[in-house]
């Protein structure tokens, strides 16, 4: 079944008779092709693509035949979609409640006179897109492939006593675009010394410090994510960067020898947060166990003790594995993979980097 033909049987169940999709995103994900100036409107009849002549070529040649390419020139998107929505009799038509400015929110009430526009859209495209399709998941393996060789890539490429923070993520990003990926997935992530310390630290345009390198980055493909991190050191390691390390390893490989379908999110990132705690290092990671990760690189599910008490990893879920210690103003280490759930059931870590402790 494909994703438009799952969301008119997500319309159908919850008695609604349309959705309107203004989000990249989501667009995406329902026709297949990537353009951000236009809406997608489906109705438990028909799917449509509207946008303008920019874009009517490359998405007539990428999107299936279950989408209507619409372009309506001087008519105006609105009053094309006023006008299909009457001709399926459309009145009950959900809206992206997580994405949809006030703005327009306002004239779509304007310009949609006997429409009842209601909350509901981002639900139901959220729960679908957890749930990942074999297609989708190769795409996801790809760019992990990528990013996996940029990692071997860069351990030969890094020349600590002349280098960069700047110098390492700006290589890491051009090796993956230059070997493939159609972009990165979110803005790379290269902190040494003090400032590994901060899990989201910026690089900056000084010379690698001694201790901890994080390096957090990932490549797309085909619209896809992946997401991995090592930390590295740069110098000699002393006793308490292994003991760091190889604690933060402990508790990654723990959570993930635990995870299986049915498995709490909870549960999981609890596995990991105690064996750090027991360790001597309670209140230093602080941020989740991991996330979703898709056509966007935060997506749900969420391995966090915050989950719903009800949330389970279940079939097509992709995850990442990313505890972390971070000592304010010293130093900060996180060892990320990407692991699913296949669709029969068993587990597959995309992730095949090393995860020894490496010298520099």
């Amino acid at each position: 079944m494909t994703p438009i033909e799952k969301l008119q049987e997500r319309l159908s169940a919850v008695g609604a008779d349309a959705a309107i999709l203004s989000d990249s995103l989501n667009q995406r994900y329902l026709s297949g092709f990537h353009f951000d100036d236009g809406l997608v409107l489906v109705t438990q009849k028909k799917a449509y693509l509207i946008t303008d002549f920019r874009y009517a070529e490359a998405a007539a040649q990428t999107c299936s035949d279950r989408m209507e390419v619409v372009t309506p020139g001087q008519i105006g998107m609105l009053n094309f979609l006023r006008t299909a929505l009457e001709e399926d009799g459309c009145r009950q038509v959900l809206i992206e409640e997580e994405k949809l400015s006030l703005a327009a929110y306002e004239r779509y009430a304007e310009r949609l006179p006997g429409i009842n526009l209601a909350s509901g859209a981002s639900a139901i495209l959220t729960e679908m897109r957890m749930v990942k399709s074999e297609e989708e998941l190769a795409a996801i393996a790809r760019a992990q492939s990528i990013t996996d060789a940029a990692f071997s890539h860069i351990l030969n490429f890094i020349r600590p006593d002349r280098m960069t923070e700047i110098e390492v993520a700006l290589e890491l990003e051009f090796f993956m675009r230059k070997n493939g990926a159609d972009g990165i997935a979110f803005d790379t992530i290269a902190v040494s010394g003090a400032n590994s310390s901060r899990p989201h630290g910026v690089p900056r345009n000084v010379r690698l410090e001694r201790g901890f390198l994080t390096m957090d980055f990932g490549a797309r493909a085909d619209g896809y994510c992946s997401d991995m991190t090592r930390t590295v050191v740069i110098g000699k390691a002393d006793a308490e960067c292994k003991k760091v390390y190889n604690t933060v390893l402990a508790a990654q490989t723990a959570a993930l020898d635990a995870a299986r379908e049915g498995i709490s999110c909870r549960e999981l990132d609890r596995i990991a947060r105690d064996l750090i705690d027991r360790a001597g290092y309670a209140g230093t990671f602080g941020h989740s166990l991991g996330h979703g990760v898709g056509l966007f690189i935060h997506e749900k599910p969420n391995l966090s003790g915050a989950a719903p008490t009800d949330s389970l990893l279940q079939r097509g879920n992709v995850v990442t594995f990313e505890p972390g210690i971070y000592l304010e103003g010293k130093y900060g280490c996180r060892i990320e993979d990407m692991a699913c759930i296949k669709p029969d059931g068993t587990f597959y870590n995309f992730t095949k980097s090393p995860k020894e402790l490496i010298e520099l």
